[in-house]
């Protein structure tokens, strides 16, 4: 496959540097990150989240689960809950469906980024299909997509 139309556009008309990579067909994110041969902690993935009723999305790395309470208490937000599959899938229009990227501008969602991304240069995440990724430097992704940054993962 490739990037999705939409999704290469916008990329390049926001002139952020980035590179491309496909991989086998991968549907969990361990997976994807293994195709891409990265470590967990470098690859991430997007957790479409239903926040008093409207979208937001969690970019937390690979390894690591959400924690939606340090989420709902960050976002301000009175409920919470992982979203179900019908409530984002026509947002995401072109993407296959857990392969979303954390690219909320181009789909007016709100991006909370999980702040351990900024202890590292470059961020890897799915390309809006089960076999592209892109990787770009965490500083232009922090200026593409002006995330909230806080700890949103469970502590192990």
């Amino acid at each position: 496959m490739s990037i999705p139309k939409d999704i290469k556009d916008f990329l390049d008309s926001q002139g952020v540097t980035y590179r491309h990579f496909t991989h086998p067909q991968a549907f969990t994110a361990s997976e994807t990150a293994a195709a891409q041969h990265v470590s967990g902690r470098e690859l991430a993935k997007s957790v479409v989240v239903n926040a008093d009723d409207r979208l937001i999305l969690a970019v937390i790395p690979a390894n690591d689960r959400l924690d939606v309470e340090k989420l709902s208490h960050l976002a301000g937000v009175a409920s919470i809950r992982l979203a179900k599959e019908a409530e984002f899938e026509a947002v995401f229009e072109g993407c296959e469906v857990g392969a979303e990227p954390p690219l909320g501008k181009l789909y007016d969602v709100p991006v909370w980024l999980d702040a351990s991304f900024e202890d590292h240069p470059t961020i890897i995440f799915n390309a809006g299909t089960h076999t592209d990724t892109i990787q770009m430097s965490v500083a232009d992704f922090e200026k593409l997509e002006e995330p909230n940054v806080g700890r949103l993962v469970e502590l192990r």
